[in-house]
């Protein structure tokens, strides 16, 4: 492996090209109108584990989005990797906030990117970090340094909640067999200090409706006489939260994990500016539930948060007008020992009792996935840190994440295999915001470390 460097330094316009070119298709799952481009994804992807020297592949059909299935199994005798990604993207909107248009890949330099960073819709979430799974396997295939055996799972339905995943993976766990999960859908402290994501938070994420009279009546004939369902959506979204940030759903907390002061501690360990922080949001002061730090807040609590609101007149000049129904988006980031169904049903039931007797009220669940944790005494673990401190010449620090990768606890379950997520980007990288980008340097040392894995991983399961 002592020539990955000079490989990927040799080969880097031919992979930033290869990338650029898989993020000018809009492989956007959540809307039908992009269906036939995220087929075309699919089929590029395809091609891509081909020529990395996979020998087989195949696009194998789901309920919804194909499957992107390929492996090069060199000797049944050793160990199986199984590489875990997805060629969909999250909408672009709002696209009147990029700077570029989405699907337009530029590359620009930044503060923290000096190097330059491409900016795309999907750059780092998650065609950026897929794609370096791709160029390592290509790596070691061409120079004949693949120590086992590997397979590439890529779907194209993880931005929807991969409602088609669990129906595969249950149907195929022959094919799917392996000894570790291999993912880069996370993210690490800095491009100087590396770290390996050991937990997700759960997810429920539920759609409600606010229903008031029968039809939009005149604000002035009618205003003050009934109910008005988007006033009302305001309130009851409003008491979710109490004095604290405490969520106030009866229930919610019963089965929360709660860390001891020493794992609270050793994860304060971890580089963190809150100064640098609040500059780089362009905020006064940081905001969430009280007793908590920032990154507990955001890792190891559980939080309710409200991903959009709408009803009424909304489009240009005035309209005085009571809507008839008001609608939120809302998503609960849950914690080990919090089962999303169960988190879900106690919303519903809550949600639905805040409402006064003027309006009706429908709660519709749209997906969710539980929490996940794995353990750092793991070979899979361990071999992810050699190979990060062998490429990045720093141990990397284990972290908790505030995000959710639903399929992990699926895979535990129905692979019986343990997760390592190895992730390449930064927090800075927009991902699900206007201006997504993936920086070079983070792309090209994805595919200067992920060999070192297989390396460590073969070395340490003999």
């Amino acid at each position: 492996m002592d020539n990955i460097k000079s490989y990927v330094k040799e080969h880097k316009e031919k992979f930033l090209n290869e990338l650029i070119e898989l993020l000018k298709i809009p492989s956007v799952s959540a809307d039908s109108a992009y269906s036939q481009d995220v087929i075309n994804t699919a089929e590029a992807v395809k091609e891509s584990l081909e020529k990395a020297g996979c020998d087989k592949v195949e696009l194998c059909e789901t309920p919804g989005y194909p499957i992107v299935y390929g492996e090069k199994i060199i000797d049944t005798s050793l160990p199986t990797v199984l590489v875990y990604g997805h060629y969909d993207v999250q909408p672009p909107d709002p696209v009147n906030l990029w700077d570029s248009p989405p699907f337009e890949p530029v590359i620009k330099k930044t503060e923290i990117h000096p190097e330059g960073a491409i900016f795309a819709r999907g750059a780092c979430d998650d065609k950026g970090q897929m794609f370096m799974h791709v160029k390592a396997l290509e790596y070691m295939v061409a120079t004949n340094n693949l120590p086992c055996n590997v397979k590439f799972m890529i779907e194209g339905e993880e931005e929807v909640g991969s409602p088609s995943l669990s129906w595969f993976v249950e149907r195929n766990q022959e094919k799917l067999k392996n000894d570790v999960i291999l993912i880069s859908d996370t993210g690490m402290i800095s491009n100087n200090q590396p770290s390996i994501t050991t937990g997700l938070r759960g997810l429920s994420y539920v759609e409600v409706e606010v229903t008031g009279p029968n039809r939009d009546l005149h604000s002035g004939l009618y205003g003050g006489a009934v109910a008005n369902p988007i006033n009302i959506l305001a309130k009851m979204i409003a008491q979710l939260h109490d004095e604290n940030n405490h969520i106030t759903i009866p229930g919610f907390y019963d089965k929360v994990e709660e860390l001891s002061r020493e794992e609270r501690d050793e994860m304060a360990k971890a580089p963190f500016s809150l100064d640098a922080y609040k500059k780089a949001l362009n905020i006064e002061d940081v905001y969430g539930e009280a007793g908590y730090t920032t990154n507990e807040r955001n890792s190891i609590r559980p939080t309710l948060d409200v991903n959009g609101i709408w009803g009424g007149y909304t489009g240009e000049g005035a309209k005085t007008v009571i809507a008839s129904k008001a609608y939120a988006k809302i998503s609960m980031r849950l914690v080990p020992d919090q089962d999303w169904k169960e988190v879900t049903e106690l919303f519903t039931k809550h949600f639905e009792s805040l409402a006064p007797k003027g309006v009706r009220v429908k709660v519709t669940p749209h997906h969710g996935g539980q929490a996940y944790v794995t353990p750092i005494d793991s070979i899979g673990y361990q071999a992810a840190a050699a190979a990060y401190e062998e490429s990045f010449g720093i141990k990397p620090i284990p972290v908790r994440s505030g995000g959710s990768i639903p399929i992990v606890a699926l895979f535990e379950k129905e692979l019986k295999s343990k997760t390592i997520m190895m992730g390449f980007g930064l927090d800075s990288d927009a991902i699900h915001s206007p201006n997504e980008h993936y920086g070079i340097f983070n792309y090209l040392k994805g595919i200067e470390t992920i060999p070192l894995f297989y390396k460590h991983f073969t070395a340490m399961s003999k």
